[in-house]
């Protein structure tokens, strides 16, 4: 069974978007980069032509990944939350226990997990080991480095 991908209704629009433009303007692309290379003679010893298939092979299975992805898609209305608990989509504060640092992160499908953004995966060990917990909940989570405790000090939805 195919894991669901939960988003937000602004990340699934994101997602068709991107693969209306891989199959509408880059699929069009890859193939003239590929006739341009046929054109330029000896198949056997054209290496722009064996980078261009190869661009399209990639291309095509980004396209079939990004399908995958978006079929198994369900969007969360984020109106309908319930922020006593940690769960999917809300943003969560914690303490961890060991340095005494406060972060806020939010909990997000793995197709939208961004470090950076402080977004982290709902599959990840920190968010799998957020997932149901209450405020004022200790989480203990292995992690290769360890054992992390965080506090649930805040949960809310942006």
């Amino acid at each position: 069974m195919d894991q669901v991908n939960y988003v937000t209704q602004q990340t699934f629009d994101q997602m068709q978007k991107e693969l209306q433009h891989m199959k509408s303007v880059d699929r069009p692309n890859a193939a003239k980069a590929i006739a341009e290379a046929r054109e330029k003679g000896d198949l056997k010893e054209n290496a722009e032509y064996d980078a261009a298939k190869e661009a399209q092979g990639i291309l095509e299975a980004k396209i079939k990944q990004m399908e995958g992805v978006i079929s198994t898609a369900k969007i969360i209305d984020t109106s309908t939350l319930d922020t006593s608990r940690v769960s999917i989509l809300t943003h969560v504060t914690v303490t961890n226990l060991n340095t005494r640092k406060q972060l806020t992160y939010q909990i997000v499908s793995e197709k939208e997990a961004d470090l950076k953004l402080k977004k982290i995966s709902s599959s990840s060990p920190v968010g799998a080991g957020l997932l149901g917990k209450t405020v004022g909940e200790v989480a203990e989570i292995k992690v290769p480095a360890g054992l992390l405790k965080f506090r649930v000090d805040n949960i809310f939805l942006q």
